[in-house]
């Protein structure tokens, strides 16, 4: 079944050490998606995300700015960093990774999400959420984001290992229970 994102209740973002010495969070403001979860089977479910690089923020603008050049992700050539998802696989009924396909920079990378799964809940609204907690270690060179400056000290000014973090409630309508008014009015 289709599910949607809740954008005000889901974050894509990521961390990486600055300065070799402080944790740098960012996130994307801007993406869309389709999931198709089946909340009986997960190893059934499929997620695709298109993310606009050009919305990273850091709470820094000249950082933001850095990161939107050709130093990082190069947004005038490359505007959207997508997901496609290959396979899930659970260890527990909580517990599992999603499997899928990082493209960034038209460089496309197989990446390995750990996924921690919230469970399904209705809501007052009439309306089903499910929600899930996703993480991944990735080297960001592997995508071509190269850029770095060597400290005097020793050490570089930013980390080339990055977690990515995904907290992530998605929605369906609740399915209409039809009434024994309705079903003798249809027949």
């Amino acid at each position: 079944m289709s599910w949607q994102f809740d954008p005000g209740h889901t974050y894509i973002g990521f961390t990486g050490r600055h300065l070799m010495v402080a944790t740098v969070r960012g996130e994307f403001e801007k993406f869309e998606g389709t999931v198709e979860f089946d909340e009986h089977d997960l190893t059934r479910s499929k997620a695709e995300i298109r993310i606009e690089a050009a919305s990273v923020t850091t709470r820094n603008a000249q950082r933001d700015e850095h990161f939107r050049s050709a130093d990082f992700f190069d947004v005038e050539h490359y505007p959207f960093i997508t997901f496609q998802s290959k396979r899930v696989t659970m260890r527990d009924a909580h517990h599992g990774q999603l499997i899928g396909d990082l493209t960034i920079r038209d460089i496309t990378k197989e990446v390995v999400l750990d996924g921690e799964y919230g469970g399904v809940n209705q809501t007052p609204w009439n309306t089903s959420s499910a929600g899930f907690h996703l993480q991944a270690k990735v080297n960001r060179k592997d995508w071509g984001l190269n850029w770095n400056a060597v400290l005097a000290g020793g050490g570089l000014v930013a980390s080339d290992e990055i977690t990515l973090l995904i907290d992530l409630e998605l929605t369906r309508q609740a399915e209409a229970v039809a009434s024994p008014q309705a079903e003798e009015a249809s027949a």
